[in-house]
């Protein structure tokens, strides 16, 4: 299921969010039960970004081939070394970043080795909106290739001879 700013959505995602920057960004929320999931979804589609839901660590290759995130938050409680170990090798998983979400205990309370590979720990009792905004925004990043601002696709008037 689908989430932007506006509630549940079908589609490409493509509408703009309450604050337009995160607009487009794609944030998978895994934990082990629908309602949390569902929960993280409607926070960060709060803020703008386009979310799916998945449940439990199987799902999450299956919903990032075809969802593509860019960024993964999960209940922290669902992951451990062997699952991170394993997103590690998935192809669609290996490049997205991953931050752990917390109800229960905060960031310190987590053993580091615990969560070894990922990149940060959320404790979103405590999380407020200008935190989790700073927080997509740092970790946003475009896929594929884009063109620097003013440089178009002009056809060249410049030949390289045949070898």
């Amino acid at each position: 299921m689908r989430w932007n700013s506006s509630g549940k959505i079908s589609g490409s995602g493509t509408q703009a969010g309450l604050f337009g920057v995160y607009c487009r960004m794609r944030v998978l929320c895994i934990s082990r039960h629908e309602f949390l999931s569902e929960h993280l979804c409607r926070y960060f589609s709060g803020l703008g970004a386009v979310c799916e839901g998945a449940v439990g660590s199987a799902a999450a290759d299956s919903a990032a081939a075809h969802f593509e995130p860019h960024l993964i938050i999960a209940e922290s409680e669902l992951l451990n070394l062997q699952v991170l170990d394993e997103w590690s090798q998935a192809r669609s998983l290996r490049e997205v970043p991953v931050l752990a979400v917390s109800l229960t205990r905060r960031a310190e309370e987590h053993v580091s080795a615990e969560l070894c590979g990922v990149a940060g720990v959320i404790y979103l009792p405590k999380l407020t909106h200008a935190q989790a905004k700073t927080l997509l925004a740092v970790i946003q990043k475009p896929r594929g290739v884009a063109l620097p601002v003013g440089v178009g696709m002009a056809p060249s008037h410049h030949h390289v001879p045949a070898i």
